[in-house]
C-alpha cells in the first residue's frame, strides 16, 4: 500500500486521477448539483484526516487534500451523498460502519512493480541460501511482505526463492503477504496482471513463472502462488502473525506514519525477526536514528544482530 504522489490532474498507474475532475457528474435523475463535486472545507479535511489516522495510523498532510477529494468523490457518487459533511456524518452512523473500509481503500493507492528495488531480492536470495537447517536438516524459511499491495512484491519474493532452488518440493518456505487495502488484496490473490507488468522481471525470471492468458494478460505460475498466504492486516493495529521471520519487507509505507508510529512499527518488526534476519525498507525511507539491534547494510537493508 502506497499513497500516490502524482501532481494534480495526473493519472496514477491504475488510471485514477489525483487532481480535480474537470467534468460534471449529475446526481440521481440528472438534475441538481453534481453529487460529489462540492469542495471540502478545512474542518471537513481535518475531521477526515483524523479518522484515517485513527483507523490506520497514516497521516494526511494538507497537500494531500486534492488527492483525497478526487478519491472520495467516487464514493460520494456511489452512495448518492452530496457533500463531504454529509459523508462524514454517514461514516459516523451505524449504517456507514462498513464504509470505513471503502474510504481507506479509496484514499490509498497501490503503486508497486515486480522486482522493485531489485537489489533487495538479490540480497534475499543470499540470506535464504545461508539459512541453517533444523534438526531434520531442512531449513525453515519464513518471509513477510508487510504491505504487499496488489501482490507484485510477494510474487517477486516467491520467484526469487524458486529461482535460487530454495522453494522446490520438500522445501519449508512460506511467505505471508498482508495489506490494509481489501481491494488490493483481491487483485493480489487473483495473480493476474497486464503482460507488460512482467517486463520488470529479470529475463531469467520471466520464463516459467508466468502463464499467458487471453487479452494480453499473464498469471503468476502456480509454483509461486502456492508459497504465499494473503491476509488483511493493519500495521496500526494488532498483528495476528507468528514469527520468527528470516526477512520482512515493508517498503514505501513508513513514510506515511508519524515518527512515533514508525519507531513502534520498526520495534515490532525487530521482535519478529530471527537473529541475523533482515528488514527491507523502501528507497524513500530511512531508519530514524540508530536501532541497537539493527545493522545498516546500506541501500535500505537492515540486518538484526545475531
Amino acid at each position: 500500500m502506497d499513497l500516490q504522489r502524482n501532481p494534480a490532474g495526473a493519472p496514477g498507474p491504475d488510471g485514477r486521477h489525483s487532481g480535480c475532475h474537470s467534468g460534471s457528474d449529475p446526481g440521481p435523475g440528472g438534475t441538481g448539483p453534481p453529487i460529489g463535486q462540492t469542495a471540502m472545507s478545512d474542518g471537513e479535511f481535518a475531521r477526515l484526516s483524523a479518522k484515517v489516522l485513527a483507523l490506520t495510523g497514516i497521516e494526511l498532510p494538507p497537500h494531500k487534500r486534492q488527492l483525497v477529494i478526487s478519491r472520495l468523490r467516487k464514493r460520494l457518487r456511489a452512495l448518492g451523498i452530496d457533500g463531504f459533511g454529509n459523508y462524514l456524518a454517514y461514516l459516523a452512523s451505524p449504517a456507514g460502519e462498513a464504509e470505513s473500509s471503502e474510504m481507506v481503500n479509496a484514499v490509498t493507492t497501490n503503486q508497486t512493480a515486480f522486482f522493485r528495488e531489485r537489489h533487495h531480492f538479490e540480497d534475499l536470495a543470499q540470506i535464504l541460501a545461508r539459512r541453517p537447517g533444523d534438526a531434520g536438516g531442512r531449513p525453515r524459511r519464513r518471509i513477510w511482505s508487510a504491505a504487499c499491495s496488489t501482490g507484485e512484491e510477494p510474487y517477486s519474493i516467491a520467484i526469487t526463492a524458486l529461482g535460487a532452488g530454495l522453494a522446490g518440493p520438500g522445501a519449508d518456505l512460506r511467505i505471508l503477504a498482508t495489506d490494509l487495502d481489501t481491494a488490493a488484496l483481491a487483485r493480489a490473490r487473483a495473480a493476474t496482471y497486464p503482460a507488460g507488468r512482467a517486463d520488470a522481471c529479470p529475463p531469467e525470471c520471466r520464463q516459467g513463472y508466468f502463464e499467458t492468458l487471453p487479452g494480453g494478460q499473464v498469471r503468476v505460475a502456480a509454483s509461486a502462488r502456492r508459497l504465499i498466504t494473503f491476509n488483511q492486516l493493519n500495521l496500526h493495529g494488532s498483528w495476528p502473525v507468528q514469527g520468527p521471520f528470516d526477512a520482512i519487507f515493508c517498503r514505501n509505507v513508513l513514510i506515511y506514519f508519524s515518527p512515533e508510529a514508525k519507531l513502534s512499527i520498526v520495534e515490532r518488526f525487530v521482535d519478529l525477526l530471527h537473529p541475523g534476519g533482515t528488514l527491507y525498507l523502501g528507497h524513500s525511507e530511512a531508519m530514524l536514528g540508530n536501532h541497537p539491534q539493527l545493522v545498516n547494510q546500506g541501500r535500505t537493508i537492515f540486518r538484526k544482530c545475531a
